[in-house]
Order: structure tokens, then sequence, then C-alpha cells
């Protein structure tokens, strides 16, 4: 059986998109020339609630309307609290 399952996951394997660079050559992480605002925002939710998860802290649950926030003035001082 173990031999059954080697096989199934090679040919699962073999399906997967690979793309090999030369060390330094890579890709840039910018996909704003192939990709929309929203393909990217879609992109980026599933990472942000499991962020939130790992965080072991509940995903907010406010509109835009009562986002919390401060405005810091230029020369103002800043804490290091960040209200968490």
């Amino acid at each position: 059986m173990a031999d059954h399952d080697d096989d199934s996951s090679r040919a699962a394997r073999s399906t997967w998109p690979v793309r090999v660079y030369a060390l330094g050559a890579e890709p840039g992480d910018d996909l704003s020339a192939s990709t929309s605002p929203d393909e990217r925002v879609r992109m980026m939710w599933p990472l942000a609630v499991e962020a939130w998860r790992l965080a072991g802290r509940v995903l907010p649950s406010y509109d835009r309307e009562h986002i919390p926030g401060r405005l810091f003035r230029p020369g103002e001082a800043r804490s290091d609290d960040d209200g968490a």
C-alpha cells in the first residue's frame, strides 16, 4: 500500500506549477502588473484571518465608520502601547 501512496503523491506533485530561478534572479513581490487590487485583497484576507487566529485574538467585527484609530501630528511622541 505504501507504494500506491507514493505513486499517488508523485502523480499529484507532477501537476504542481514549478519555476526555477537563478539565485538573485527571482521575480519581485510586486503583483500589481499581473493582478487587480481586488484580487490582491482577496489573496490577503485568508492570511489576515489566520494571523488573528494564531494570535489567539477575536477578529474585529466593527464597520468601517467605527474603525479605531489615532492621529499623530508631526513631532508628536508616540507610545509603544498599541492597545493590544
